[in-house]
């Protein structure tokens, strides 16, 4: 097994979570998404962006609205909705436990 592999499967886990809660603290557009993750060094690109946001939304967690631009085309602002904020609570708990389990194993085991 590859390690660059593993190490894109474990990011791909987290990229639905991780944008939901950059949404979480503000609105953003596509390209403020994806500035965000790759200062946390998730890299993404938009063919990898854009489909998770359509399920996102097409789900009710998401909405948008589009925002006019001083330079270029309009942009559209992505937000968190109700829904999605009850959605991120809860993977909130979850991402909680995972990490104590996960660090409980591994302390063990080092």
């Amino acid at each position: 097994m590859k390690i660059e592999n593993a190490k894109a499967q474990m990011r791909k886990g987290v990229l639905e979570y991780c944008i939901l809660s950059i949404l979480s603290k503000d609105d953003s557009y596509a390209s403020g998404i994806i500035k965000k993750l790759k200062e946390a060094k998730l890299i993404i690109v938009e063919g990898t962006l854009y489909p998770l946001l359509t399920r996102q939304k097409n789900a009710g967690l998401l909405s948008y609205n589009w925002v006019e631009s001083k330079q270029g085309p309009p942009r559209k602002y992505y937000k968190l909705t109700e829904k999605g904020e009850q959605f991120l609570n809860i993977l909130n708990t979850s991402w909680n436990e995972l990490v104590e389990s996960v660090t409980e194993i591994t302390e063990t085991i080092l």
